[in-house]
């Protein structure tokens, strides 16, 4: 593992694939979120002063994932809403519940990215590995 915790980016054909490690399973989740995010806006430019809710359940790890990532895709479309940091307040087996600290976005103070459709299936893996937990999911753009 990369440290810690956090995210990079790795090549995909015609999509973009985020992988994001953490020590838990939790902070992997949220290093992903924050992979996702930062592909729309620099979570540098985004002050962190309201939170808005995302709640998410899975059979499964990768179920759990996918579902919690389309949750907060769908908070950013419908709201225009974009995240610099997320926080869980509930993280069990098949489900998530958690806060994702940002503000309504600003054209002007924000730089606009990719455009992320939805988090796919597509070689999907969600995995333990020596100090924490590793995760590479590929993103529709």
């Amino acid at each position: 593992m990369k440290g810690v915790a956090g995210y990079d980016y790795c090549d995909v054909v015609a999509d973009v694939g985020v992988t994001a490690w953490g020590p838990t399973l939790a902070e992997a989740f949220a290093q992903a979120g924050l992979g996702v995010f930062a592909l729309m806006v620099d979570p540098g430019t985004v002050e962190r002063r309201e939170p808005r809710e995302v709640r998410a359940q899975g059979e499964s790890p990768e179920t759990l994932l996918v579902n919690w990532l389309n949750e907060c895709l769908y908070v950013h479309d419908i709201e225009g809403f974009v995240v610099g940091r997320v926080e869980f307040l509930v993280f069990e087996e098949q489900r998530a519940h958690a806060l994702l600290w940002g503000e309504p976005l600003d054209p002007a103070r924000h730089r606009v990215g990719t455009l992320v459709k939805a988090a796919t299936f597509h070689e999907l893996q969600v995995r333990q590995a020596e100090g924490g937990w590793e995760i590479r999911v590929i993103l529709d753009i």
